[in-house]
């Protein structure tokens, strides 16, 4: 029947108009995308039963793994977690309104020691039966697509469809709600990094900005060339074993043998050290009673004051507090022998001490210093330190690392390891508080997610071999004379030059820098960021906040281009997980959503 002619029937007589099948478009199919459709599948019998749902998964990267877990990349490249630390499943620790589904660890989905790290190719298809078992979880009528395309922007009326735009495609894909699961981004680079590469342009040298190192053109580093390396995270660690190991180095016990082919890396940061090594024991005895003096009541607290908060000046007491319950917890139960004062008293004490009072109760009651928790410390262990030569600067930074080493591999020192769980419990409550700056993040990373202890060896064989060397704290880097110059706070007068450099840390992207335009153009369109630059959602269920604090009714995001980010790359098991109780929400607020269209027609 031509179009002519149904115009001219009679409605009455016209054959019905099928229905319109509610569409959801999620971008990004990585762990946040794939963690997503397992609570979709987990809620559906419940919230959904229109005339079935297609989810349109935009990535151009293999679903499930996404970009960073994909097959297609060296082997050599490890997880940072153990085994038995991965999970993509929840249980009922998870403060949520769905359904618990539990599922395998990745220990025990691979079937390996649960210590193990992993590597991240083994990971990625973990995370591809993950999302395989989403999938076949759904209930019928619920089809998945996917379009391994780069979306580009989101169009749409506030009260009506949406439009998401992708690249090589014409015509957008239409949906009725949006959630963008974007993972880490690209970044346009800084003022300061276009600077550098214009300089690098201009006088025939290397700079590598900040990358995902398995994307980086490391071929432009060549055999014995001095590169300077700026960061010393796990950006670095991945850069150390692609140089080194990538090129056909290998260890023979603690003794590194090149291959002739390596770079000389000269690393420094504003820290001057490596991140900690990971704990390499478990925790055995009762666990500190978390959280005690930062838990949803003193967030709530800090929530409802109308004239907002600041970080440093009323977060971080709480924290810090919350980080030294922990630490001594553990010390007065675990080692009392190590104690001047019963833990009953010193509790009622350090319950309502303020910080200095909390100083004076601590020197009393813990003899040893080295027993007590001195954040400061911990935070720049190089502060005031001074080397007279940069060879006098190695052999003490090798037992720095060394003496690192052996306190994460002894018990003796277990307060650490209560002090990570007490930062774990920290992270989850100031999910709750938004965009709580870049300070934080970078602590938190340096001492509870630091590289496998075996990274951390091969550091120092490589140190040993001369081809890696430390710079020092507060690196800083010129571009002066034709090169490229590295000095440090730590080594007064030196400084080493080199015609590399590379930038050891991921690209900071932020609505306004995102090197794709998707974030920029939804920024344009009203979207609002926060003050470090990260899309602003609503923390109840991930709703995107326009610039007046209203939540868009069908646009969705989650994960660390938001401000509700979350917990690390992945949820230890038992542990809360802030990740899928976001993910929880926001799948059960898109299915109460798509389950109102229903039935709907084009008529």
């Amino acid at each position: 029947m031509s179009s002519d002619t149904l115009a001219a029937t009679p409605a009455a007589q016209r054959p019905p108009t099928p229905p319109v099948r509610p569409a959801l478009v999620v971008v990004g199919a990585g762990p946040r995308g794939t963690g997503l459709i397992e609570r979709i599948a987990a809620n559906a019998p419940e919230l959904y039963a229109g005339p079935g749902l297609d989810i349109h998964l935009v990535d151009p990267y293999p679903p499930g793994a996404g970009r960073v877990w994909r097959q297609a990349q060296s082997p050599l490249l490890w997880m940072n977690s153990h085994a038995q630390d991965v999970t993509m499943f929840t249980d009922e620790t998870v403060d949520m309104a769905g359904p618990v589904r539990p599922g395998p660890t990745l220990h025990e989905w691979a079937g390996i020691d649960g210590r193990t790290f992993a590597d991240r190719r083994l990971q990625g298809a973990y995370l591809r039966w993950v999302y395989e078992r989403a999938v076949a979880e759904l209930p019928p009528g619920i089809t998945v697509h996917h379009h391994p395309r780069r979306a580009l922007r989101v169009t749409g009326p506030r009260d009506g469809r949406q439009q998401v735009w992708l690249e090589g495609r014409p015509h957008p894909l239409a949906a009725d709600l949006v959630v963008l699961t974007l993972g880490h981004l690209d970044a346009e680079p800084d003022a300061e990094q276009s600077e550098l590469a214009a300089y690098a342009r201009a006088h025939g040298l290397t700079h590598l900005p900040p990358d995902f190192t398995a994307d980086s053109d490391l071929s432009r580093l060549g055999p014995g060339e001095p590169v300077l390396v700026r960061g010393f995270g796990l950006a670095f660690v991945d850069l150390m074993v692609l140089l080194t190991e990538g090129r056909g180095g290998r260890y023979d016990g603690d003794t590194y043998l090149p291959s002739g082919r390596e770079p000389v890396l000269y690393v420094g940061s504003r820290r001057g050290v490596p991140y900690h090594a990971k704990i390499g024991y478990d925790w055995s005895g009762p666990r500190p009673p978390l959280p005690r003096f930062f838990g949803p009541a003193e967030v709530d607290a800090l929530l409802a004051r109308p004239e907002g908060f600041d970080f440093r000046r009323d977060v971080w007491p709480l924290v810090e507090k919350e980080l030294g319950f922990a630490h001594y917890h553990r010390l007065f139960t675990a080692h009392p022998e190590r104690t001047a004062l019963a833990w009953a008293a010193f509790e009622e004490r350090y319950a309502v001490a303020d910080a200095a009072d909390r100083a004076a109760l601590v020197a009393g009651a813990v003899p040893d210093p080295a027993d007590r928790l001195d954040l400061a410390a911990l935070d720049r262990p190089l502060e005031g330190v001074r080397h007279a030569s940069p060879e006098e600067l190695q052999e003490a930074l090798r037992g720095y690392v060394r003496a690192d080493l052996d306190r994460r591999h002894d018990p003796r020192h277990s307060p650490d390891l209560a002090v990570f769980l007490a930062l774990l419990s920290v992270y989850g409550q100031l999910v709750r508080l938004g965009d709580v700056g870049p300070w934080w993040h970078g602590f938190f990373s340096y001492l509870a997610s630091g590289p496998p202890a075996p990274r951390l060896r091969q550091m120092l064989a490589l140190s040993r071999a001369g081809v890696l060397r430390f710079v020092g704290a507060d690196m800083t880097v010129r571009a002066e004379d034709g090169v490229f110059r590295a000095s440090s706070s730590t080594v007064p007068g030196a400084s080493v030059e080199a015609r590399a450099l590379v930038e050891a840390r991921l690209p900071h992207a932020t609505v306004q820098r995102s090197a794709g335009p998707l974030l920029r153009e939804l920024h344009a369109d009203g979207a609002a960021a926060t003050p470090d630059g990260l899309l602003a959602v609503d923390p109840a269920d991930g709703r995107v906040l326009d610039r007046s604090g209203r939540p868009h009714p069908r646009r969705f995001a989650l994960g660390p281009h938001t401000d509700a980010r979350g917990s690390g790359a992945f949820t230890r098991p038992r542990t809360g997980g802030p990740a899928f109780r976001q993910n929880d929400a926001t799948a059960r607020a898109a299915l109460a959503f798509l389950r109102a269209l229903a039935p709907r027609s084009t008529a």
